[in-house]
């Protein structure tokens, strides 16, 4: 009986050059991890919320802070995916990452960070930045960090936390005014805040395999650590608000004011983290609820008012 002719086997369809270099530029853009850069344009510009430091000179040097420390940041994202390839290898969203997926190579994405430094370097020696300590300190820091505090509890999540506090104060320093020191504590309580429900998730998502300091986390541990941290940052910003926020003698009315606004997108977020488990990824969360960014507008919107109440108190009578 004669053999049948066997199926001829499947010829691996070969993917053009140029798609295999648009992947890869995709795969560098997502490595620097853009992203994330919101984090330098909200934090970096906070002392504009007081609009007596708006001067021409000094947010020209802001917006180049601004464009410092993303620079800083994503070489620091790149470093650090590179560190990490293998632990994030074994957890379930990072290991698609462009680094621990093998989509880029090592010595590529050692040459991206490089790029980033150099182009940080040269806006740090020609551009009007002014100080430039807090995104160096930022630097040598976070080296520091990926070379051993990154494994070690609790100091780990501080560090990052210390990384948006230099933000600020490079802000202050751009635009030559002197950093409130309640805000600053309201910003390192909030970010802290986030940096744990990050951990939690990160726990109840794929434990302590990929990241060593969480061996030295529970779920029971960072649940508390969530309301020390939130109720820092709400009682911080409030007094910020009451004391040295532009509201002079009507920051009471400005603290009143905001405290539903504060309570509300603290239980919001504290919501979302615990009820929701979508604390992995704070700023996916604050940035795409429609609920956190309906309430800051309209807390925007209202502090707005009350600022050109205080500052236009002519053009209120005339409305009256």
């Amino acid at each position: 009986m004669p053999l049948l002719d066997s199926a001829p086997a499947a010829v691996p369809a070969v993917e053009p050059p140029a798609t295999r270099r648009h992947r890869l530029v995709v795969d560098l853009v997502r490595l620097i991890r853009p992203g994330h850069w919101v984090k330098s344009l909200l934090v970096v510009p906070l002392p504009l919320l007081d609009p007596l430091s708006w001067h021409l000179a000094g947010l020209t040097r802001l917006g180049w802070s601004v464009v410092a420390f993303v620079l800083a940041a994503s070489a620091v994202y790149v470093g650090n995916d590179v560190v990490d390839r293998h632990r994030d290898g074994l957890h379930p969203v990072k290991r698609h990452r462009p680094v621990a997926s093998g989509r880029v190579p090592v010595p590529l994405a050692y040459a991206c960070a490089v790029v980033l430094l150099l182009g940080l370097a040269l806006l740090l020696a020609a551009g009007p930045v002014g100080p430039a300590w807090p995104v160096l300190t930022y630097l040598v820091l976070n080296v520091w960090y990926s070379r051993g505090l990154k494994h070690v509890p609790l100091v780990e999540a501080g560090v990052v936390a210390t990384g948006f506090v230099l933000r600020a104060v490079q802000g202050y320093l751009a635009v030559g005014t002197d950093a409130s020191a309640w805000l600053l504590v309201t910003v390192f309580a909030g970010c802290l805040l986030l940096i744990v429900g990050k951990r939690r998730q990160e726990l109840l998502d794929a434990g302590v395999a990929h990241r060593p300091a969480l061996r030295g986390w529970s779920v029971e541990l960072a649940g508390h650590l969530l309301q020390l941290n939130g109720l820092l940052a709400v009682t911080a910003g409030l007094v910020w608000l009451g004391t040295e926020a532009p509201f002079g003698r009507y920051g009471d009315a400005a603290m009143l004011l905001s405290t539903p606004f504060v309570l509300y997108l603290m239980a919001r977020y504290l919501q979302l983290a615990l009820v929701r488990r979508a604390g992995g990824d704070p700023v996916r969360l604050l940035s795409r609820d429609r609920a956190v960014l309906a309430a800051a507008v309209l807390w925007a919107a209202c502090l707005g008012a009350l600022y050109a109440a205080i500052r236009f108190p002519a053009l209120v009578a005339a409305l009256s």
